[in-house]
């Protein structure tokens, strides 16, 4: 599993100079965040824009096979949200991309009793797994800690509705933490091969935080990789930390030594 790093830890920087902010800390590969993907596709033809940077990103040395899809899409209550996501799967693809992170929509459904949110869901899902039909790359629901994607069960059923062999589940420790509907160990031994991606975050179990492993979270890291390595896993260990980013560049450069070395530590658990 090799290191990886959220690209929206360098926020305030193109993908380009993020990118190689990265490499000169001696990160080789990260996850391209939802910020870095909207600038992106506003430069213009999402495929020739796509192939572009990921010219770029190769000619550098650096990896980004996993890629969170647009954060604010809201694929039930936006009737213009599965054809935006299109653009961004072209994106991705023509980058190089093969993992890309997606949310359901649960959001704002209180009255709404967890099979009716999934049939709404299953239902723009299934457009977004048409399109994609027969292509090298995967959407990838994420666990959340709202009613209706908390639980393993409920994504595993959600893959189950969708019927495409080019869906699977990321796991954000962060929210399962909040949430405690599994240990870790137990999420990941129950998705096994339908895991994906990953997002590598801690917090105290009051807030999605997203920090840094070993500090006041509670995350139990171990466990994660252990059975990371049981399931065969072989994405990216990816840490998606903004809770981290809000310091000056040279201080969020610092950081970066300081996460590799958590990298390092829990990989010889």
């Amino acid at each position: 599993m090799e290191l990886s790093v959220w690209s929206g830890y360098y926020f305030d920087l193109s993908p380009e100079d993020a990118v190689l902010r990265f490499i000169s800390c001696g990160i080789h590969a990260a996850e391209l965040s939802s910020e870095h993907g909207a600038m992106l596709l506003e430069r213009g033809d999402p495929v020739k824009v796509g192939k572009a940077f990921g010219r770029f990103v190769k000619e550098n040395g650096m990896q980004i096979s996993q890629g969170h899809l647009w954060l604010q899409a809201r694929i039930v209550s936006n009737p213009e949200a599965v054809p935006i996501l299109k653009n961004w799967i072209d994106l991705y693809e023509a980058i190089g991309i093969k993992n890309m992170v997606l949310h359901m929509d649960v959001y704002n459904m209180e009255e709404k009793t967890i099979g009716e949110i999934h049939d709404l869901n299953a239902k723009s899902l299934k457009a977004l797994a048409d399109y994609i039909r027969g292509r090298n790359i995967y959407i990838c629901l994420e666990n959340l800690f709202r009613r209706g994607s908390d639980h393993v069960e409920q994504l595993l059923e959600m893959l189950e509705r969708v019927g495409s062999p080019n869906f699977g589940i990321t796991l954000d420790t962060g929210h399962l933490n909040m949430v405690k509907t599994a240990a870790q160990g137990d999420f990941i031994r129950t998705v096994g091969k339908h895991l994906r991606a990953i997002h590598i975050a801690d917090n105290d179990g009051t807030a999605d935080q997203h920090l840094m492993p070993f500090g006041r979270g509670t995350v139990d890291f171990t466990d994660v990789v252990r059975a990371l390595h049981d399931v065969g896993y072989e994405g990216v260990f990816n840490y998606e930390i903004p809770g981290e980013n809000h310091a000056p560049l040279p201080i969020r450069d610092k950081k970066l030594s300081y996460l590799t070395e958590t990298y390092r530590y829990l990989m010889e658990q």
